[in-house]
């Protein structure tokens, strides 16, 4: 049985945001670390409104951007470099 819990990770420990239901104590657990989806925007010299008009000028690319044929250029630095090696 998976049981998601939403955690947060502070002084090399996991704090957990609610308590396991329905789980005995040792139970083993993964743990999946994951990266804000939140941008600075301060850092980056945009605030909110710049960045919604960058938003919205650039979701007329977003279909081709994300088709397949986009996938040849996964791998293009690499490649570029000379490592053929996969």
């Amino acid at each position: 049985m998976l049981n998601n819990i939403e955690g947060i990770y502070r002084n090399g420990r996991v704090e957990l945001t609610e308590q396991p239901t329905d789980t005995d104590e040792g139970t083993r657990v993964i743990v999946t670390f994951m990266r804000s989806n939140e941008i600075d925007l301060a850092s980056q010299g945009i605030n909110k409104a710049q960045a919604e008009i960058l938003r919205s000028h650039l979701a007329t690319f977003a279909d081709d951007w994300e088709s397949q044929e986009m996938s040849i250029y996964d791998d293009y630095f690499t490649l570029k470099n000379g490592d053929f090696h996969r």
